[in-house]
């Protein structure tokens, strides 16, 4: 089938919303689909190529068209969503895939004989995660009422409307059809991994100097991150390894530093700052222990960070906060060592009882990499082409 897939970003774009997208496309047009992507211009000079940005092989099944991304963010939006009310309409596709609340709205504004059947992928609950505002970055404030409201209603009309639905958790899927009643064509699709990188970088290394312990993701402070820098101080023996950052996440790359001086660790942490995502990878596989500390938080239960499958990959052993939405890909004590969230303590013990026991260490590695084979972009897009060929054929 033609998909048109809506994301209005600027491509490409370092984040996980940027990674997100393009493994999507790319494994929806391994199994066929042609994909049109709509997205904002490059803002880099001269633009990058996004294939090779990603490490993703080029597809002519996929092709990528850039609105204009004039000025303020408003007036960017703007320019966006007048060119999707223009190639809404068009006949080509059979349906519109989006990973973004708002565009998906607009489109079921237009009546359906104006436009496909339209799949909105949920990865949360908007007014949890607005609500968290203050959290997700220093300087951050708290939604207003009035603000939850509206995308509380929104969300409300998107899954009542919607053709087809696709959450990454279960249990985000669960508490939407809590709140608004069931419905009919709902997927849950975990997010994944690219298989065919892992071979050349998985195989543990024995080196000289101290363990590592990586974490790989934002310097937002949800994602625990402070944590692994307090951990730090109840594991000696240790080395940190922070991967990720961005050159706009100066306030939080200053509030881990003095962190780390405050609790003594500057001297055993890097940062990488920025990494190209098709890199990431290689960075990890440095790491003798990796960390996914997410916090316990309203919004943060729905969370399934693509890092996760890719720490599954590497076959080291993985500490992680204990949350429902990490409960759905590790096993505590099989395919990782959970811990409570926010409490730096645990997350040092964890860390220490994996250092401490290799052979128990190497155990729980090696069951999560045989899970692995569950949550690749390929196994994820078959899932979604279930529910697109369901929606497309009760069109």
């Amino acid at each position: 089938m033609t998909i048109l897939y809506l994301a209005d970003i600027r491509f490409p774009l370092e984040r996980a919303n940027g990674v997100h997208s393009m493994e999507t496309c790319a494994a929806l047009a391994e199994r066929g689909h042609n994909v049109h992507m709509l997205v904002r211009r490059d803002t880099v000079a001269p633009p990058r190529d996004p294939f090779a940005f990603y490490g993703v092989p080029s597809s002519p099944r996929i092709t990528i068209e850039r609105a204009p991304a004039p000025g303020l963010p408003a007036v960017r939006r703007a320019a966006y969503l007048a060119r999707m009310a223009m190639r809404l309409p068009d006949r080509r596709w059979d349906a519109v895939y989006t990973p973004n609340l708002i565009l998906a709205a607009a489109a079921l504004r237009l009546p359906r004989s104006l436009r496909p059947p339209v799949v909105f992928e949920s990865h949360n609950f908007s007014p949890s995660f607005a609500q968290a505002a203050a959290h997700l970055e220093t300087g951050s404030r708290g939604a207003s009422a009035m603000k939850l409201g509206r995308l509380t209603r929104r969300e409300r009309r998107v899954w009542r409307r919607a053709e087809g639905y696709v959450t990454t958790t279960r249990v985000l899927a669960a508490d939407l059809a809590g709140r608004f009643g069931d419905r009919k064509h709902v997927a849950t699709a975990p997010n994944g991994v690219r298989l065919d990188r892992i071979p050349a970088v998985a195989a543990p290394g024995h080196r000289e100097g101290p363990p590592v312990v990586a974490y790989a993701g934002s310097l937002h402070p949800y994602k625990g991150v402070d944590t692994v820098v307090e951990a730090l101080a109840h594991v000696p023996q240790a080395h940190g390894l922070i991967i990720g950052g961005h050159p706009n996440d100066a306030p939080d790359r200053a509030r881990l530093d003095e962190l780390a001086q405050r609790h003594g660790v500057a001297d055993r942490l890097t940062f990488t700052g920025l990494v190209p995502p098709g890199e990431v990878l290689d960075r990890l596989a440095a790491a003798d222990v990796l960390a996914a500390p997410l916090l316990d938080m309203p919004h943060t239960r729905y969370d399934s960070p693509m890092k996760l499958f890719e720490y599954l990959a590497l076959r080291r052993p993985i500490v992680a906060s204990d949350l429902v939405s990490l409960q759905e890909i590790f096993e505590d004590g099989r395919t990782a060592r959970l811990v409570a969230p926010g409490d730096a303590a645990a997350l040092g013990a964890g860390i220490r009882s994996v250092l401490n026991d290799p052979a128990a260490a190497e155990r729980m590695a090696q069951a999560a990499f045989r899970e692995v084979a569950k949550y690749t972009w390929a196994r994820r897009a078959e899932r979604i082409e279930v529910l697109l060929d369901e929606v497309v054929a009760g069109a």
